[in-house]
């Protein structure tokens, strides 16, 4: 589930159909409920809706604004593929890496390393699926490999991207897959062949979303081209078998 979406309460539907007012104090008492990791997600998201001027004002209540400052190469927005490219390296790296003792009471706490490449990892995801209108798909496609990648990564039990005190895995990251994979099937069907299209959507499914995998494919079959379409049945009917 979305580690947004599962903050949702039953208004959802109607918050997304058009706006409701919000009582500030009632909002105040509910982030009192949350654990810390969603209220830094909150925080996260928020970061991108603040205008500059509001941004600049909370900011300076709790930071130095100068060591805000963009470098120089950063000054102005970068491509999304090079923010993932630049993501993953410090992923791999171990930049986001914070273990702690755990015990009977904190097992199931978050570091804040890890909550920072949680929130990190699904803002790169958003900006693939909305910036598919005014970019390359080849680049799109490349950005989401890169971010499905890393979670392949945690979830070969590797150790050096983030920390989880119990049940480790990907599944902890809370991709919202039913949102994420449609983009994923419309830059993916542009730039591969019908045999790479059905075995690449086929494994992500099966190692991430087995839940939804016969709605992913219905979507997918929709998206594909007619020999995509048949690359795509082939498995299908192979498990059907086996």
């Amino acid at each position: 589930m979305d580690r947004r979406v599962s903050l949702l309460g039953t208004g959802e539907l109607t918050m997304r159909r058009q706006p409701i007012h919000i009582d500030r104090d009632k909002l105040r008492a509910a982030i009192r409920k949350l654990g810390n990791q969603h209220i830094f997600y909150m925080l996260s998201d928020a970061i991108d809706l603040l205008p500059p001027a509001k941004l600049h004002k909370i900011a300076k209540k709790y930071l130095h604004l100068e060591r805000l400052r963009p470098d120089a190469e950063e000054a102005t927005r970068s491509s999304l593929l090079a923010d993932v490219k630049r993501f993953e390296k410090a992923s791999l790296a171990g930049e986001y890496y914070e273990s702690f003792d755990v015990n009977s009471r904190n097992c199931t706490e978050q570091s804040s390393g890890t909550s920072a490449w949680i929130a990190e990892h699904g803002r790169l995801l958003d900006r693939c699926v909305t910036d598919i209108k005014k970019s390359d798909p080849a680049e799109v496609r490349e950005a989401m490999d890169i971010l499905f990648g890393l979670l392949d990564h945690i979830d070969e039990c590797n150790d050096d991207i983030v920390f989880f005190a119990d049940e480790a895995g990907s599944w902890q990251v809370g991709v919202d897959w039913a949102r994420v994979l449609p983009v994923w099937f419309k830059v993916l069907s542009a730039t591969a062949g019908p045999e790479e299209f059905a075995g690449r959507i086929t494994a992500l499914l099966s190692n991430h979303y087995c839940y939804g995998r016969d709605k992913m494919l219905a979507i997918a079959r929709r998206t594909a081209t007619p020999d995509q379409r048949k690359a795509l049945a082939q498995p299908t009917r192979k498990s059907v078998r086996s």
